[in-house]
């Protein structure tokens, strides 16, 4: 089906942060198969853990107890704060488990109309219940009636989200990512969110942060709500869990790691062993190579190189990120510098919100490979400039 505008390449190898075309021409990825392959392409203990893994067992079905899913699932609780674990298949699957969390809250509670407040420009998936959640009009278009129960507020602005509270009954949750990124690289600022757990503890909310892009080391932390230093009750990753293999969960702490009961929820592939053994190798590799931190420092070399070498560019309205998550927000649609990046820097990017151009590099890149990415992204938006009409 027609889902996709693909780009007229084919990769057929990678290594590391590189990939290698049909006709042996290297391609430097800095978008990293959108925050997934954050250990870059082929790592061999992932390639291991896949084969041995394959040759012993793939798939039982959550009808039994599966040895790799509780030791994934014990090591995400650790990292994140929370205390259960439910898998399932990808990120938007993840998302739809907390939205189910939100609607048990609520009938919980006695709500007979439940409410989750949700963000502008946030992005959540493409299911119906995570797209009508999502906050871009374009992605929703075509697809109504969409799934009632949503109020959307600015997203990093509390006082529009307490005048949504005074005006709307039946709220039971707040969904949110840390970092916004098909909403163009926005980062929620340190008080923000420290707001809104204070407003979810308040109200009986749920806190629910969907670390599915931003999570597992890409901000320079584990998920991104840690720089704020605040505990959500919901959190929901995917992505990067599985380097490439389909993997995601929903984590949930207190009240909220209770409300589901056999029969509630399921997933046929989710947490198959194949899946979480590849999650707790890919787990392994990030803290034994100290990833995060080295996503912190690679994030702010990125950053720093990519402000010196546009500041003199006045259609560069603003560049801005966390970790190895950065956006370059320009005055003008620039959707055609995907292609370009490809054929004029042999460059993967991506381009979100027409307007930004988004990095996500794997956080296996050195130095050297940052300020490739940087000097080549640069170029990339000084030649776009020069030609293209304001």
């Amino acid at each position: 089906m027609q889902a996709y505008a693909r780009e007229p390449v084919v990769f057929e190898q990678g290594k590391g942060a590189y990939l290698w075309d049909a006709e042996g021409e290297a391609y430097l990825d800095a978008i990293a198969g959108v925050a997934v392959t954050k250990l870059g392409h082929a790592h061999p203990e992932i390639a291991e853990a896949i084969a041995d893994q394959a040759k012993r067992l793939i798939h039982t079905s959550n009808l039994y107890s599966i040895e790799w899913q509780e030791r994934l699932g014990q090591r995400l609780c650790a990292l994140s704060g929370m205390q259960r674990a439910f898998f399932c298949n990808s990120g938007a699957e993840a998302n739809e488990t907390a939205l189910k969390l939100a609607r048990l809250h609520g009938y919980r509670r006695g709500v007979v109309s439940p409410k989750v407040l949700v963000m502008e420009n946030s992005f959540h998936g493409r299911t119906l219940a995570t797209l009508a959640a999502t906050g871009n009009p374009a992605v929703q278009r075509g697809f109504a009636p969409l799934v009632p129960g949503f109020v959307r507020v600015p997203y990093d602005d509390i006082e529009a989200l307490q005048q949504a509270a005074q005006e709307t009954r039946g709220i039971v949750a707040i969904l949110l990512e840390s970092v916004q990124g098909e909403g163009g690289v926005r980062v929620a600022s340190t008080e923000y969110l420290r707001d809104l757990r204070r407003l979810c503890q308040e109200n009986d909310w749920l806190l629910m942060m969907d670390e599915v892009q931003a999570g597992l080391g890409r901000t320079g932390a584990w998920f991104g709500y840690q720089h704020a230093d605040v505990l959500p009750d919901v959190v929901t990753v995917a992505k990067g869990l599985g380097n490439g293999v389909p993997i995601g969960a929903c984590l949930a702490q207190g009240q909220a790691a209770e409300l589901f009961v056999p029969g509630n929820h399921g997933s046929t592939f989710g947490g198959n062993p194949l899946a979480c053994r590849v999650g707790c190798a890919v787990l392994d590799i990030i803290e034994r190579e100290r990833l995060v931190p080295h996503a912190a420092a690679m994030g702010r070399r990125l950053l720093g190189s990519l402000r010196e070498g546009l500041a003199d560019q006045p259609a560069v309205v603003a560049i801005r990120g966390h970790g190895l998550m950065v956006g370059i927000v320009l005055d003008r649609s620039c959707t055609e510098l995907v292609t370009q990046a490809l054929t004029d820097q042999r460059l993967l990017i991506s381009v979100t919100r027409d307007k930004t151009i988004r990095l996500l590099p794997a956080l296996i890149c050195t130095q050297a490979e940052i300020d490739d990415i940087a000097g080549r992204v640069v170029r990339l938006v000084r030649g776009f400039l020069r030609v293209a009409p304001a």
